[in-house]
């Protein structure tokens, strides 16, 4: 039993008011006075924890932006030309006044799937870490 259902049956059934109920589970009147709001307002949803995730992201890159950065990239690569971030980068700057940077050019071209992974490169950490100097032999 989750300690939001036990509080609000303590409340709701036993008659406890919500400072005792508070007091009684170790918890701040505060939230249990919030508990008991939403428990009005949703009913039984109330019990479980709602979710963290943001309701917006003013951040995000618009679905517009989104779109022209696959459309530049598959145009590019049907002329033949770099498509790479840099270059979408540049003609989404001069071209269509818009300013992102390479990495989120990167990560959107990723999503949609159009670049190919390069498999051949060496991980980094197989590389041999050799002694900056030599050992003196003395």
């Amino acid at each position: 039993m989750s300690k939001a259902r036990l509080v609000i049956t303590a409340i709701t059934v036993q008659g406890l008011s919500q400072a005792q109920a508070a007091r009684t589970y170790g918890l701040s009147e505060a939230w249990v006075s919030r508990l008991m709001a939403r428990y009005r307002v949703d009913g039984e949803a109330a019990f479980e924890p709602r979710s963290r995730r943001p309701k917006t992201a003013p951040a995000a890159t618009p679905a517009t932006t989104v779109e022209l950065i696959v459309r530049l990239r598959q145009d590019l690569s049907a002329a033949g030309l770099d498509a790479g971030p840099d270059t979408i980068k540049w003609h989404l700057t001069h071209h269509h006044n818009i300013t992102v940077s390479a990495a989120t050019i990167s990560r959107h071209l990723t999503k949609a799937g159009l670049v190919v992974p390069e498999p051949k490169k060496r991980p980094k950490s197989s590389y041999v870490k050799r002694p900056r100097f030599p050992a003196a032999s003395f």
